[in-house]
């Protein structure tokens, strides 16, 4: 389905940040139909005097899970995009962006959800390679709850990577088109992002129940740190 526009909002005097919530939660009421960019994005853009295009996109024929079709939303990001920015939420509820670890190269790890063993295994992974690869940040991201996050992690040993929520605004997945429209979680994929910004590495896994290519991954990290 191409782009289209739902609507849009502007400052005049007359948006409240209340009205602009019930814009934000329409697609949880229609199945994500209407996929809306996150509230606190929103916000910000209205306070700079800026108009807001609340945009859907949604991809078919990307990824499977189980065997089934899915819908993904959002764009797909490709190898030489600049990264786009995002905020999700830390084990403590702070909020965490992008921009927090610039000048630094980044894997972005997307899984489901840490409570299954694909998902358990690649962050695992992830951070047995944390330890080989100075000066790279791993973010693990996910629509677990924080809560739940800091349990996994305190029960798995993990230490070397960040958990981070994208549960509270979906702001990453749609940003990064990985929101499975049907399930409300993030699809399987890793993103390899440079000091200036820059992917570097894209992988969408094509069936989510499977692993991501580790070694592509991690060279096109190492690559980057040269």
């Amino acid at each position: 389905m191409e782009p289209f526009v739902f609507g849009y909002a502007r400052k005049d005097g007359d948006v409240s940040e209340q009205s602009i919530l019930l814009l934000h939660l329409i697609p949880r009421f229609y199945q994500w139909e209407f996929p809306v960019l996150s509230l606190h994005d929103m916000i910000e853009s209205l306070d700079n005097g800026e108009e807001v295009d609340i945009v859907s996109q949604e991809r078919t024929g990307v990824v499977t899970f189980k065997g089934n079709p899915v819908t993904l939303i959002g764009p797909e990001i490709k190898v030489g995009d600049v990264a786009p920015n995002f905020k999700v939420l830390a084990n403590d509820l702070s909020e965490v962006t992008l921009d927090d670890t610039k000048g630094s190269v980044r894997i972005i790890s997307v899984v489901p959800s840490l409570d299954t063993g694909v998902c358990d295994a690649q962050t695992r992974r992830f951070n047995e390679e944390a330890a080989k690869l100075e000066g790279v940040h791993i973010l693990t991201i996910s629509v677990d709850l924080p809560f739940a996050q800091k349990r996994w992690c305190g029960a798995a040993g993990i230490d070397k990577v960040q958990t981070l929520s994208d549960h509270r605004d979906l702001s990453f997945g749609t940003a990064y088109g990985v929101v499975i429209k049907e399930l409300r979680l993030l699809a399987r994929a890793v993103f390899v992002i440079d000091q200036n910004d820059k992917v570097v590495y894209a992988e969408y896994v094509p069936e989510i129940a499977q692993h991501p290519n580790y070694e592509a991954a991690i060279g096109a990290a190492k690559k980057a740190l040269q």
